[in-house]
């Protein structure tokens, strides 16, 4: 019995011996593990990755300083408040990575804001190409990049100018990277330019106080053949038509398909043909009760109104100067009322003609005819026109039916342009209303200055812009 339980005290100290080596032996691995976990907590919050040296077991054992924990603890800080500004970039569909590279740019400062121009036409400055064009920030000057053989990575090289905006896509690089240029129609060219200049004109924000229309003017010479130059002077009316046109087709629209809405309006035409003037009486009567005689009605959509001139006099008065004759406005009008008719001749054939407007649009814009041309040369209509800068009401011009539908059918003056001179030497000026102030201005090439309302109607007006009230502006003018 002695020799049993000298056994068994034997074999439950060695069990206990056994439990506390395995349980120092687990403790030890636990302490490991908590000063490996500062470690990796640092390497990931880091972004750059150092590579550890490998170091001694009794290094491994001995217990961390006080002050990595310090920095740990700080680290984690720092990434507990960028959690936000994580979740922010990650909707925004941008990773951290790109962020801190943007944000610790070391080239920032080689930025000269005074030497930037972006109003000119986006050419590479040594090639003259329009694909792939980088402003460098550093210089202001233009260059064609997509290769390290362009202009642009040879530049950045040569003259160490490292930053770049892509003027297409409006991103900002440091260094070099190849952007490719999505393909378009050349058309489109012009709606890019004409939104770009609308948005320089409105931004509050404007990197100058001026903006030049010389990229929009570009845009316009390369979309219309050089049928519109920046050094020849064309006609105020052809080139409206054609923009408008242009926008119009760019932008996918049809004559079904309506893109510039608040331009278009509607008109029904009542053509009807007239027999030859050397037939006698009896076979004009014969003809007028064909099917080919008879009055037809199409209904078609326009972006301006031409407004028709009586003809100037060609005698002089007694002190031998040409008569300038006036006529007022709601003359001219007259010839949208439905019921005037007049006479437009061909070649061979003969037609009556009348107007019957069927909508009204919110922004209305009035062509006056004074230029004609005959065989020889370009004839101008000196004949003012007087009209009322504000309260025109075009319901008589409209049918009854169309009376119900449209409330408002008053309209205001905001733009007037004035021809001056010869019709191929002369020159145009721009009566503008400032809506802030309620100011009328004249704009001659670089010129601006103060006019007053009642000198507008006393110029030859040749093309004009009214706006139509709706029914908070007339509370506001009443008020």
């Amino acid at each position: 019995m002695s020799g049993r339980s000298k056994r068994e005290s034997r074999g439950s100290t060695r069990g206990k011996r056994e439990s506390e080596s395995r349980g120092s032996s687990g403790r030890v691995k636990r302490e490991r593990d908590r000063e490996r976990e500062p470690e990796t907590a640092s390497s990931r919050s880091s972004p750059v990755r150092v590579k550890r040296e490998v170091e001694p077991a009794s290094a491994r054992e001995a217990p961390a300083p006080a002050f990595p924990a310090v920095r740990v603890k700080r680290e984690r800080e720092a990434d507990e408040d960028s959690e936000p500004e994580r979740e922010v970039r990650a909707k925004n569909g941008r990773e951290d990575s790109e962020d801190r590279r943007s944000r610790h740019c070391p080239y920032l400062d080689t930025i000269n804001r005074s030497v930037l121009d972006f109003d000119f036409e986006k050419l590479c400055s040594i090639s003259l190409s329009h694909i792939n064009a980088y402003a460098c920030l550093v210089c202001g000057k233009y260059f064609q990049g997509r290769g390290l053989k362009s202009h642009a990575y040879i530049h950045s090289v040569q003259f160490s100018h490292h930053v770049f905006l892509n003027l297409h896509t409006l991103k900002f690089y440091y260094n070099y990277k190849n952007i490719k240029r999505p393909p378009g129609d050349i058309m489109f060219l012009l709606v890019q330019r004409f939104g770009e200049l609308m948005r320089k004109l409105w931004n509050p924000r404007n990197f100058k106080a001026h903006v030049s229309p010389h990229e929009m003017l570009q845009a316009v010479v390369l979309c219309s053949k050089k049928t519109f130059q920046i050094t020849k002077q064309g006609d105020g009316v052809d080139f409206l038509s054609w923009f408008l046109n242009a926008l119009h087709s760019a932008l996918g629209g049809t004559k079904k398909k309506k893109k510039i809405s608040h331009v278009t309006c509607k008109k029904e035409i009542f053509t009807k043909k007239l027999p030859h003037p050397d037939l006698p009486a009896e076979e004009k009567e014969q003809l007028l009760h064909n099917d080919e005689y008879q009055e037809t009605m199409v209904e078609s959509t326009f972006m301006y109104l031409t407004l028709d001139l009586p003809t100037a006099p060609l005698y002089k008065d007694e002190k031998e100067q040409l008569i300038i004759p006036q006529v007022p406005l709601f003359n001219i009008l007259a010839k949208f009322n439905g019921i005037t008719e007049k006479e437009y001749k061909t070649y061979k054939e003969n037609f009556l003609k009348r107007f019957q407007l069927t909508k009204l649009p919110p922004y209305l814009i009035f062509c006056i005819k004074r230029f004609t041309k005959n065989n020889f040369f370009v004839e101008k209509n000196p004949t003012i026109v007087n009209f009322p800068i504000t309260n025109v009401d075009l319901r008589e011009y409209l049918s009854e039916e169309v009376q119900a539908v449209h409330k408002n059918t008053t309209y205001d003056l905001i733009a007037n342009i004035v021809h001056d001179g010869k019709p191929s030497e002369g020159s145009y000026r721009i009566h503008v209303l400032h809506h802030g102030t309620g100011k009328w201005y004249e704009l001659q090439d670089l010129q601006v200055t103060d006019i007053l309302p009642q000198m507008i109607t006393l110029s030859e007006a040749y093309i004009q812009i009214w706006k139509r009230r709706d029914n908070d502006e007339t509370n506001q003018q009443g008020a």
